[in-house]
C-alpha cells in the first residue's frame, strides 16, 4: 500500500505539509526528526489524515 498523508505543525498549527510514502511510520519518525528539508523547520509534526491506496502512482498524483 501507498499512502497520502497530510501533516500540521504542534508549534506552528497554519503548517500543513501533504506527503506520500509507502511507510507511514517510518516517514513521520524522519518528518519529526528533521531528516527533511521541507519539514525540518516547523517539527514536531502531527498526522492530520492519511489515505491508503493499492498503486504509487495514484498516491503521488494524489498527492501534487
Amino acid at each position: 500500500m501507498f499512502y497520502v498523508y497530510i501533516l500540521r505543525s504542534k508549534t506552528n498549527p497554519d503548517q500543513t505539509y501533504v506527503g506520500s510514502t509507502s511507510d507511514l511510520r517510518k516517514r513521520l519518525a524522519e518528518h519529526n526528526a528533521g531528516k527533511s528539508i521541507h519539514t525540518n523547520k516547523f517539527k514536531p509534526w502531527n498526522l492530520m489524515a492519511y489515505i491508503a491506496l493499492p498503486e504509487k502512482r495514484l498516491a503521488e498524483e494524489l498527492e501534487s
